[in-house]
């Protein structure tokens, strides 16, 4: 038998932050530095990374903790566990270290973690929007190169990203199945029924954040980019395709190849090609983002390798190189059927799914009380679990796919975002998703699946239970924040 999907198992996972008592969303500034100084009194060896001054991540053996966008908006990218038996509860027993060091952190400025996809009632005026901002260079071209609206963004949408790791001859498979299946993932951790205050119509609008970001762009293709292509890929060289098609631009790229796609110097193109067009030049002329000045850029490998970011779909196969192969080498691979596959088994390469559907869903009040402690206490790792459960039952979860059909899932999406498991098709498909992923784990695990059984159940998403305490507390913005405080701050004991 071949390697298993999930043999490492690791999560990104984004927190929104409040004040407490008022609710209302907070710029944690301080977070990186009081976590390191936590970390570290148990003996951590941890690393503090700083830009104009501040500090923006703490990285320890746990993983890289700061901020995501903006202040208001934390990130914890964990270090892959081993994912072999009890894989999952390792993966949670570092979940719920870092969840008390984070709540421990932010006490120390008197805030809190809230259990929400997205604040609901912070604003995306553009006169916040500078103060919020983490300032990485990666913003320079975003928004001022490329037009993206990323204030759409900071209101502090948060995410739950499962990442499995998969053998490279499954990539382009996991990746379908994952994307087909995600008005799944999208209805059972639903929880962002509100924005700038008010009910949206809407049990996931954190998901609309992409189409408002890169609609009116200055280039067309970074919005087709973030919305389904209308078959599956048939392997990874039509996945790269997909994302570096002629009529796409490439990202900035970076004077340092190994330099981190967040915090690089980049270089935009001249003319603004296509990353296929550029990687077949013998050298192609750009500028500097910093200062302007004029370079030549001569195409390598490693620039595909770091364009692997380049779209927003629900779904990335994300992955690094043991050892980058000749450009000539990977260009004649990606022309044949399964060549990239191919090819970086023979480099070695370390690839996973990331997973970008799911919102982030924390145990609070609220669910401690409604669901029980066993339910609340698993509520962060059930999108991990049923993602893990999933890819490891890949041929069932095709088939899944193919019965319900790649254009019929394609439209579910929209409605998984607006009515969750309110839509009747989308809570079936939520249903046979679960009981997939379920028989794809061992036994041992299949109680981390709860949160998710639970939703399914009772019909209560997160997003459900956020809409009715809003609803039932009397008052304005203020009075309803405060209530959101009080039941959907992060409670980790009963």
């Amino acid at each position: 038998m071949g390697e298993a999907a999930g043999r490492k198992l690791g999560l990104e996972l984004e927190m929104a932050v409040i004040r407490r008592g008022s609710g209302t969303s907070h710029a944690a500034e301080r977070y990186p530095a009081t976590l390191a100084r936590i970390k570290r009194a148990r003996g951590e060896d941890i690393r503090l990374t700083r830009h104009a001054g501040r500090a923006i991540s703490a990285s320890g053996p746990l993983g890289d903790s700061g901020f995501d966008n903006g202040y208001n908006l934390l990130e914890t990218a964990f270090a892959p566990v081993a994912g072999d038996a009890g894989g999952l509860d390792r993966l949670a027993a570092a979940v719920r270290l870092e969840l008390a060091d984070v709540e421990q952190a932010l006490a120390e400025e008197d805030a809190t973690v809230l259990n929400a996809a997205e604040h609901p009632a912070a604003t995306l005026d553009e006169d916040r929007y500078p103060s919020i901002r983490v300032p990485r260079l990666i913003y320079t071209e975003l928004v001022g190169h490329r037009g993206w609206l990323h204030r759409a963004g900071i209101d502090a949408k948060a995410q739950n990203g499962p990442c499995t790791s998969v053998p490279i001859g499954q990539a382009a498979r996991a990746v379908n199945v994952m994307l087909a299946l995600a008005p799944a993932f999208i209805a059972l951790f639903a929880n962002s029924p509100l924005q700038d205050g008010r009910i949206t119509g809407l049990k996931e609008n954190r998901l609309m954040l992409w189409d408002r970001m890169f609609r009116h762009g200055r280039f067309a293709a970074d919005h087709r980019l973030q919305q389904l292509p209308e078959r599956p890929f048939e392997d990874l060289g039509d996945y790269f395709r997909w994302m570096f098609a002629p009529d796409t631009v490439s990202r900035g790229l970076p004077l340092g190849l190994d330099d981190g796609y967040k915090s690089a110097v980049s270089v935009y193109l001249e003319g603004n090609p296509s990353l296929d067009a550029f990687l077949r030049a013998p050298a192609w002329p750009g500028r500097r983002a910093d200062n302007g000045e004029a370079v030549q850029l001569r195409p390598h490998s490693g620039y595909f390798e770091y364009s692997q970011f380049a779209h927003f779909l629900d779904a990335r196969f994300r992955y690094r190189l043991v050892a980058r192969p000749p450009l000539e080498e990977l260009l004649a691979a990606w022309r044949k059927p399964g060549g990239i596959e191919a090819l970086y088994a023979r480099a070695g390469v370390d690839g996973y799914i990331e997973g970008r559907a799911p919102g982030a869903v924390f145990p609070d009040r609220q669910l401690w009380e409604e669901a029980g402690p066993g339910i609340a206490a698993r509520a962060p790792m059930a999108a991990s679990a049923l993602q893990l459960g999933l890819l490891r039952n890949l041929g069932q979860a095709e088939t899944l796919v193919r019965e319900w059909g790649w254009i019929a899932l394609r439209g579910l999406r929209q409605q998984a975002i607006r009515a969750a498991l309110d839509d009747e098709r989308v809570r079936a498909l939520a249903t046979d998703a679960l009981a997939v992923a379920s028989a794809g784990l061992d036994d041992a695990d299949r109680h981390w699946l709860s949160y998710a059984d639970y939703v399914l159940d009772s019909g209560q998403t997160g997003a459900d239970r956020l809409l009715a305490l809003w609803a039932g507390t009397a008052g304005g913005v203020a009075e309803k924040l405060r209530a959101v405080c009080a039941w959907r701050s992060l409670r980790l004991e009963d």
